[in-house]
């Protein structure tokens, strides 16, 4: 799995959020977990496979709002439980 943040610049509502967290699923079908933040300026999904990076600010740019930076990482579930 890989974890993506997007820093984005131009989102001032949860309108705005709702744009980016839909151009991202639609981009990309296989991306879960999609979440963005206005007060933050940044939105996040995880993914099976790695996202392309020019791919995902293209897709983001066209919403009209601004990509700051794409930062992806291997992400692990972490596992809570009593042992």
């Amino acid at each position: 799995m890989y974890k993506t943040v997007i820093k984005i610049d131009g989102m001032m509502c949860g309108m705005c959020e709702a744009h980016v967290n839909d151009a991202i699923r639609k981009a990309f079908p296989d991306a879960k977990k999609v979440s963005s933040s206005h007060t933050k300026g940044e939105s996040s999904f995880l993914s099976e496979t790695e996202p392309d990076g020019s791919y995902l600010k293209e897709t983001i740019d066209k919403t009209g709002y601004t990509v700051t930076s794409v930062k992806t990482a291997t992400y692990s579930k972490k596992l809570f439980g009593l042992f």
